[in-house]
């Protein structure tokens, strides 16, 4: 472990030396224009800090007067919006006293956050060793990596960095397994560069094996109610250190609100497989829209209220396994929709990732290999939904209508895009039916045939009273880039399960609403 991952960033005590807030640094980016960047640190209480942001030439550009606050001993400043670009130099005074940081640029801050997939770096994935000799390429992609650490209490700063604000390299994004640097991270904020040509600088916060409510804050956690749940929960579903509610929120992320952000990305969800699996519907949702709220008050306004959030859906983990919990939980990462943006999920994009199995990973097949298309996935997301480019398909075809063909017991379904069959023989569509003994009997739907935009399923013995369909229920749908639906740009067609309600009918033929379930309880699941 580096020298300075051992040592505590504690704030300075009142009437200590000058000094920026634990997570500026030399090489950093600051968010660029629209908004301005929030700066922030320590000095001696009631005293005047001046903040100067200069070329590199040292002309002065711009010079900001900040108040330290008693009793707390910390300044806080906000910086006009600038162009990306740089170097620059940003320099604090308080009396005699002054700090500067140099080669600072301005472009767009991404932070990621999540567990061990998040975690996992860049010498874990395939090609690493490529991936890795890359980085010297890519010198205006700056990394930085707060340490795992947790709080019973909300924090101001960081306690611990692992990765201070660097010029990526070989090894500091491949320091050493599920350390830094993200490896998600790293190629998302490579591909963005890519595309957008300006800094990009990229903030890891995240931490294995650690559910959502360790992430969520007090607030958000009562707003689905799990506070009391927490209060009586059963003793073989005890929380412990980082799985704690809230203690990663305090620790990790509360400290870096006062951050000027352009977006986040998150992978998390393997452990709420197996935990309140069925709440993540209100606790992914609401910790969302927390974040957001906390990060444009944090930043005095200046990061964005609908703050882009994109987000990887779980792959896979069991190859023979029939348990149905990362189906549930893939399910409700979209709030019970399939896709995203929705009502309820505004501004946020996904990374489809069932496609992206690895039995033989050797970090085992929950840690899948494969991060550069979910990186690629998501950076298609995070160009169409955070900065807004048309006509760029970031995301696989998704079914908007059903008709049933009554005398032949067929159910031809039609999909938003084109679509390409990659597999044939995978009984990846079940229909519900109504049975004597059970209101749902899921049984298998094959493919008959597949057209332009439509999905030809045999009904079989389900007759036609078809309750609800679903695609892709399984906790390992299918092999490796060989689910059953793609689109022409390669992207999967994401799981879901949807109600069906007769509409209207004509000469044999049934015309089927698909309505989103309100409980998956109603069918038998």
């Amino acid at each position: 472990m580096a020298a300075w991952a051992l040592l505590a960033l504690a704030p300075v005590a009142a009437g200590a030396i000058l000094s920026f807030a634990s997570y500026y640094g030399n090489h950093m980016v600051l968010q660029k224009e629209p908004a301005g960047a929030m700066v922030w640190g320590y000095g001696e209480p009631g005293a005047a800090v001046t903040v100067t942001l200069s070329s590199n030439g040292g002309l002065v550009l711009m010079k900001k007067m900040a108040q330290v606050k008693e009793p707390s001993g910390t300044w806080t400043t906000l910086l006009d919006p600038m162009d990306q670009g740089g170097p620059y130099t940003l320099t604090a005074r308080q009396g005699l006293e002054n700090v500067t940081l140099r080669d600072i640029y301005f472009g767009d801050v991404w932070l990621c956050s999540g567990q061990s997939n998040m975690v996992m770096t860049v010498l874990q994935i395939t090609n690493a060793s490529q991936e890795l000799a890359a980085a010297a390429h890519y010198p205006y992609v700056r990394v930085f990596a707060a340490a795992p650490s947790r709080s019973d209490m909300e924090l101001e700063d960081l306690e611990h960095i692992d990765l201070p604000w660097s010029i990526p390299t070989a090894e500091n994004l491949g320091h050493g397994n599920f350390t830094y640097f993200s490896a998600v991270c790293w190629l998302l904020g490579r591909y963005l560069y890519e595309a957008l040509r300006y800094p990009v600088g990229l903030v890891e916060a995240a931490w294995g094996g650690t559910p959502i409510e360790a992430w969520s804050s007090p607030r958000a956690l009562q707003a689905c109610g799990l506070l009391e749940d927490m209060r009586s929960i059963s003793p073989h579903q005890h929380f412990s250190g980082p799985q704690t509610p809230s203690v990663l929120w305090n620790a990790m992320i509360h400290p870096l609100l006062n951050m000027t952000l352009r977006g986040i990305a998150w992978y998390q969800g393997e452990a709420n497989a197996f935990l309140h699996t069925d709440q993540y519907n209100c606790t992914f949702p609401a910790l969302i829209d927390d974040w957001r709220r906390a990060f444009h008050a944090g930043s005095a306004g200046q990061t964005e209220p609908l703050l882009p959030f994109g987000f990887v859906q779980l792959s896979t983990y069991r190859r023979q396994s029939l348990q149905d919990s990362f189906a549930r939980l893939r399910w409700h990462q979209t709030a019970d929709v399939g896709v995203v943006p929705n009502a309820r999920m505004p501004r946020t994009f996904m990374a489809v990732a069932m496609d992206l199995c690895d039995e033989h990973s050797p970090y085992g097949s929950i840690h899948p290999q494969d991060k550069q298309n979910v990186a690629h996935r998501l950076q298609l997301g995070a160009r169409a939904v955070a900065y807004g480019e048309k006509n760029l398909v970031f995301q696989g075809p998704f079914p908007t209508r059903a008709v049933l063909e009554v005398t032949r017991a067929l159910l031809n379904v039609t999909y938003s895009q084109q679509l390409v069959w990659r597999q044939r023989d995978t009984p990846v569509f079940e229909v519900c039916c109504s049975s004597p003994v059970s209101m749902c009997r899921w049984l298998p739907a094959p493919m008959v045939a597949v057209g332009s935009h439509t999905v030809t399923l045999a009904l079989g013995g389900c007759g036609t009273l078809v309750l609800a369909l679903r695609y892709a229920w399984a906790e390992w749908p299918c092999e490796y880039q060989s689910c059953a639906l793609y689109n022409t740009q390669g992207l999967p067609a994401p799981p879901f399960l949807l109600e069906t309600l007769s509409s209207s009918s004509r000469a044999g033929e049934m015309e089927l609403l698909l309505l989103h379930p309100s409980s998956l309880l109603s069918w038998g699941i």
